[in-house]
């Protein structure tokens, strides 16, 4: 698996020509920006039914219907900015108030500064274990996953979170699942304490799970709402934008050469049978943002993992569930 890209291949396809004849142009640079907070409203509240997969508003799609008819280049370059750039949405006021009982710090991963935030437990009848990590998903922040700390404290854990490169307080303009999966390691390996466990939320746990692959080494992993694989992450976001065919190949050329990554080496079903980690896979089969077969796919093929399955929580309030933390936190500590 080639996940080694240099920083020379980051930086060519940065300065590359159809990028940077779309950078000079203020009103596509407006149209592009206009297309991501209209992806954001339409990821955080679907307008559709639950049977119908969401869709951007017309205007967008329109938008890359005349782009990829009459300057393919340009749509093309617009959909690889907007695949790798994660919504940035304000933390909600429950989130901070939780962070603002963790110690402030910072990491610094392949060049960018990480946004952490750590708790440590005052006092436990077996002395002070190791850290879990909390890894929050594509879009998030560290903050969402606040529910799983007083548990976690409580069984006499150390428990670090942080927010991804270009997510939240850390820096970064644009993301990806390579790079999320390099901080993962990154992180665990600044941490002055051993990694016992991750906890992971969506995007999250496959970024975790290719951290392992990579050499990190855990001894638990809970994976919540974890998706298999980046093609159909890819699929569904060019049907949401409604991509041609001919764009949706050069999208996936130009990213596997910035990554330096084939997309077929990620997909968690190929890697997975070579696991070794305890994993519990935690889903609800009401979640219309990851499907709930892509955690069948990944316990199936992972040897002895396990999937819980909810039901009504959807993708985002798993994550504050009482029953989910408790069954998270019980595994952790098996």
């Amino acid at each position: 698996m080639a996940w080694s890209s240099s920083a020379s291949a980051e930086a060519s396809a940065e300065k590359s020509t159809n990028v940077r004849v779309v950078e000079r142009d203020p009103a596509l640079r407006a149209w592009a920006d206009e297309a991501v907070a209209a992806l954001e409203m339409a990821g955080s509240k679907p307008s559709v039914p639950r049977s119908r997969a969401p869709t951007a508003p017309w205007y967008v799609r329109a938008g890359f219907a005349t782009l990829g008819t009459l300057a393919p280049p340009l749509a093309t370059a617009w959909a690889e900015r907007l695949f790798l750039t994660a919504p940035r949405p304000p933390a909600p006021s429950r989130e901070l108030a939780a962070l603002a009982t963790a110690h402030v710090g910072s990491v610094v991963v392949h060049g960018q500064r990480l946004a952490t935030w750590t708790w440590v437990p005052i006092r436990h009848p077996e002395g002070p274990r190791a850290t879990v990590l909390l890894v929050h998903g594509w879009g998030g922040r560290g903050g969402q996953l606040a529910g799983f700390v007083p548990g976690l404290l409580a069984a006499g854990y150390s428990v670090v979170t942080y927010d991804a490169p270009g997510h939240g307080l850390s820096e970064g303009r644009t993301s990806s699942l390579v790079e999320v999966a390099r901080a993962v390691r990154g992180v665990a390996a600044a941490l002055p304490s051993p990694v016992h466990a991750v906890i992971a939320h969506s995007m999250g746990g496959a970024a975790t799970a290719f951290a392992l692959v990579e050499g990190l080494h855990l001894a638990r992993a809970v994976f919540v709402a974890p998706p298999t694989a980046v093609s159909e992450w890819a699929r569904t976001f060019s049907e949401v934008l409604g991509l041609g065919a001919d764009v949706r190949a050069e999208l996936q050329r130009r990213i596997e050469g910035r990554l330096q990554v084939p997309w077929a080496d990620l997909d968690l079903a190929v890697v997975a049978p070579r696991m070794r980690t305890p994993l519990l896979v935690i889903h609800d089969i009401d979640d219309r943002e990851v499907a709930y077969t892509s955690s069948e796919r990944m316990v199936e093929a992972w040897p002895g993992a396990t999937l819980h399955t909810t039901e009504k929580l959807g993708h985002k309030r798993i994550l504050d569930d009482a029953e989910v933390i408790a069954r998270a936190v019980a595994f952790v500590g098996d």
